[in-house]
């Protein structure tokens, strides 16, 4: 009785470690410890200009910029300005909106990828220096399915996952 009773709580501990450090594949970070409060207070966002090559998402760049700004503002205690002279000025544009094909089968193409990159530009006072990050996230989907339709189903996780990048490369030096 008493070996049942270990063997019972070996498992039931090594199930809670399993599923403790399993994931969905979402990776969330918040960490802003790199900000100095007593340094940078206010954070200008400018828009993100969609500057990719060939077809360009007339929603994105809007839909982008609104969602990094709300990020930024309920992640942090930056207090959110226009004001040229912010302790830390954000800009960038999308850099690249590409498909191409990532899975064939019986000769043709079963998949297609669409990729996204953003290019940014942190500059933080006091030394004004300016950083340069890139992100960029791939979304699969059927090759049935043409590139607007494949936006209506991806742009909200389009959105979502390139904020979150961009959230954390800025804030969490990844």
């Amino acid at each position: 009785m008493k070996y049942k009773s270990k063997n019972i709580l070996l498992y039931s501990a090594l199930l809670v470690f399993i599923f403790s450090f399993s994931s969905c594949g979402i990776y969330k970070f918040t960490d802003t410890s790199s900000i100095d409060y007593s340094i940078t207070k206010t954070v200008k966002i400018d828009y993100f200009d969609n500057k990719s090559p060939g077809y360009k998402n007339p929603q994105l760049s809007q839909l982008l910029t609104d969602k990094v700004q709300q990020k930024i503002i309920s992640q942090t205690k930056l207090l959110r300005t226009n004001n040229d002279n912010a302790d830390m000025q954000i800009s960038g544009y999308i850099s690249d909106y590409s498909v191409t094909t990532s899975a064939i089968s019986s000769t043709q193409a079963s998949t297609n990828r669409l990729t996204v990159g953003v290019h940014l530009i942190v500059k933080t006072k006091p030394d004004n220096e300016a950083k340069t990050y890139d992100v960029s996230r791939s979304f699969d989907f059927s090759a049935n399915l043409s590139l607007q339709e494949a936006e209506g189903t991806l742009l909200t996780q389009i959105v979502s996952n390139l904020t979150d990048d961009i959230f954390n490369r800025i804030f969490s030096n990844w």
